[in-house]
């Protein structure tokens, strides 16, 4: 058996409310001080909260008593659309006619509109018979003589598991090709010593650092440096050790491999043997970037975002052969898995990646 609810902000109050149960599942609805709705969903391993109509970004993950969510300097999330002004969520949708930061004539916002676009429906489906529960929304973004799309994203779990399907599709509802641009901005909290996995050559030319230092960050001494050291090797940020320059932040752009089922898979081995895990289809997006930002105010591990480009704005990535031309009519898809693995399947994952590498 299986049901939808359709959600409506009027039903959202600074009060939190029971909205429905299904097996071990309780969902509930609330509005944070600042305005934004929000649904907490709950399953035996944990938690999400959700902000329905705020870019369907997930804000917090909370799994076997772990939060999974970078440190931030928000405590809750701000009605606003300006990316930077409201930031700290577990997974943010970025693109899509701009992603990364403008260049001096890209006219997009920092990675796009969608991080924290209004959504004008969202909804619940429950499926008693899989024991699943997904929430969906759609948004529909149109600009006179440039844009008209409409974006659906759905975020899905399962009773008793940890690990999150998360899926966005674009349809172009123009009659011409529109320019696409994509990433995954899944924020978890990096672990003293913890250790990357990943299915990619761990060569400088597969793992490639970011040189160029956007506008809204400011480094700090010796950080041009440490970026020229992992440029000719990137293999010493592999273990997240304290005292590695990760302030403000460092990203790389990686070729990923796919496994036999064509998935590409990265995980976190903290040091209690449990692993923060994402994988995606590189048939999707072609490319991960990775982001480390250890900060006294700000702590987040970017494993490996599914990316259609690199982070450099619309008009360096179209150069570059990087955007996707998405004809008239037609619908793009990324399908991801992201969350918790418990030691042993820490332990498999690992194993996995291995078997990638040496193949």
């Amino acid at each position: 058996m299986s049901a939808r609810i359709d959600l409506y902000r009027a039903a959202f109050d600074e009060t939190e409310r029971p909205l429905c149960e299904m097996g071990e599942f309780r969902i509930s609805t609330f509005r944070y001080a600042s305005g934004v709705e929000a649904l907490r969903v709950r399953n035996a391993r944990g938690e999400i909260i959700l902000l329905p109509f705020k870019g369907q970004q997930i804000w917090r993950a909370i799994f076997d008593g772990r939060d999974l969510t970078m440190k931030s300097m928000f405590d809750e999330p701000v009605d606003t659309t300006v990316y930077l002004e409201t930031y700290g969520a577990f997974l943010i949708h970025c693109g899509l006619t701009g992603l990364g930061a403008p260049g001096p004539t890209d006219n997009h916002p920092l990675h796009g509109e969608l991080p924290n676009a209004p959504f004008q429906t969202a909804w619940i489906e429950l499926d008693a018979d899989r024991q699943t529960v997904v929430i969906g929304g759609s948004y529909r973004h149109t600009v006179a003589f440039s844009t008209n799309y409409r974006a659906t994203v759905r975020t899905g779990m399962t009773a008793g598991a940890a690990l999150l399907d998360v899926s966005l599709a674009v349809e172009n509802l123009k009659q011409t090709p529109m320019d696409l641009m994509y990433l995954a901005h899944a924020n978890f909290r990096p672990a003293d010593h913890g250790v990357l996995h990943y299915t990619a050559r761990y060569d400088a030319e597969s793992v490639r650092v970011r040189r160029s230092i956007p506008a809204h960050i400011s480094p700090k001494p010796g950080y041009a440096e440490f970026l020229a050291s992992l440029a000719e090797d990137p293999a010493p940020h592999h273990t997240l050790a304290p005292d590695l320059a990760f302030d403000p932040e460092v990203v790389f752009t990686i070729d990923m491999l796919a496994d036999d089922d064509g998935m590409a898979h990265a995980v976190q081995r903290r040091p209690d043997g449990t692993g923060d895990y994402i994988g995606f289809h590189p048939a999707q997006a072609p490319l991960a970037t990775r982001w480390i930002c250890r900060t006294p105010d700000q702590d987040g591990l970017g494993i490996a975002f599914p990316s259609t480009s690199e982070v450099e704005g619309y008009t360096a990535e179209k150069a570059k052969g990087q955007v996707v031309a998405l004809a008239g009519g037609k619908i793009w898809t990324i399908d991801m898995r992201m969350g918790l693995l418990t030691a042993p399947e820490t332990d498999e994952m690992v194993h996995r990646i291995a078997r990638v590498r040496s193949g």
